[in-house]
């Protein structure tokens, strides 16, 4: 009975949080639609309204409280201006990840009784941010890898005597995804009126990607140093791939450790199973006696965070 209160309230809370994200997402949508609009209307014959008459029209909005939706779905690992680039919907991840958090918490509650299911907010709270971290972790491999193809489209352009900000244009028509979108924001954001180098500060802040801050930078140092901008703009393309290729053999010589990392977390898993085949009685202790069932559980959460530590080790050791 305390297994289907906790899961129907689990959600119905769920459901409550994703129906209000939903709206919210939908008028900050319109929104964003109507402040397009209204940039397209100050635009006149071609020319783009200063950045400073612009700063003038504001739209008046609500400040956000302390526990708007945004600050909810944060607590996930949400990135609301990142959603349209999951692979997965965020209403999709939820659910999976209390599912996950309630059979997670059923098991430890056979071996350490119902207390545990107050354990499942915080592990749907972990699951979410892990599965959340992965998509944002893959999608900014997938921009460091295309940056240097995206460089060399820049420099092509320039080369022929094409502006910048119709280079960046390009590579926003051309480009794969996701640069192309990213580089489409930079585009839409010149078109409005705001800088090159505030637009590409903004974009590398917007995707932790400190590549991007020394596009950005180098922009900047050439509009007020002068000096050949297709030059600079090559031998950063080449830095970013002598980088690409250093984490590429960083992988190569990590793979020996994480082969040793999966047999370490794999030999008690097969230990046990070769036990239960060979000698039943002589595992019953830990599945069927309460004392047994704490230290299988002890056991279990000890491998877990061992597993955790190594796989920490080796990322920190390629960044």
């Amino acid at each position: 009975m305390i297994d289907l209160r906790l899961l129907a309230l689990g959600f119905i809370g769920l459901s409550g949080l994703g129906i209000s994200a939903l709206f919210v997402q939908r008028a900050h949508e319109r929104e964003q639609q109507w402040r397009a609009r209204a940039a397209r209307i100050l635009t006149t014959q071609g020319k783009t309204t200063k950045a400073p008459e612009l700063a003038r029209f504001r739209i008046a909005t609500r400040p956000a409280s302390p526990l708007s939706w945004r600050n909810a779905m944060t607590v996930f690992g949400i990135h609301p201006e990142r959603h349209r680039d999951y692979p997965l919907r965020w209403w999709v991840v939820l659910p999976i990840g209390l599912l996950g958090a309630r059979f997670v918490a059923g098991i430890l509650a056979d071996f350490l009784g119902v207390g545990t299911f107050f354990l499942i907010p915080p592990f749907w709270i972990f699951f979410c941010r892990q599965v959340f971290a992965v998509f944002d972790q893959r999608r900014r491999d997938a921009l460091f890898s295309q940056f240097p193809d995206a460089l060399a489209m820049i420099v092509r352009s320039v080369r022929v005597g094409i502006p910048v900000s119709e280079a960046i244009r390009l590579v926003a028509r051309e480009g794969p995804d996701p640069t192309r979108r990213e580089f489409g924001l930079v585009a839409d954001k010149i078109a409005i009126g705001k800088q090159l180098e505030e637009a590409l500060q903004q974009l590398g802040t917007h995707n932790d990607l400190p590549e991007y801050r020394f596009f950005a930078t180098a922009l900047s140092l050439q509009s007020q140093t002068g000096g050949g901008l297709a030059e600079t703009l090559e031998n950063l393309a080449d830095v970013i791939r002598k980088r690409i290729a250093m984490r590429e053999r960083g992988h190569a010589l990590a793979s020996e450790a994480k082969t040793s990392a999966g047999i370490l977390a794999a030999l008690p898993i097969i230990a046990g199973a070769g036990l239960a085949v060979l000698n039943p009685s002589y595992l019953s202790v830990l599945l069927f006696e309460p004392t047994g069932k704490r230290l299988l559980a002890i056991a279990v959460a000890m491998l877990a965070g061992g597993i955790l530590v190594m796989r920490s080790i080796i990322r920190r050791s390629l960044t």
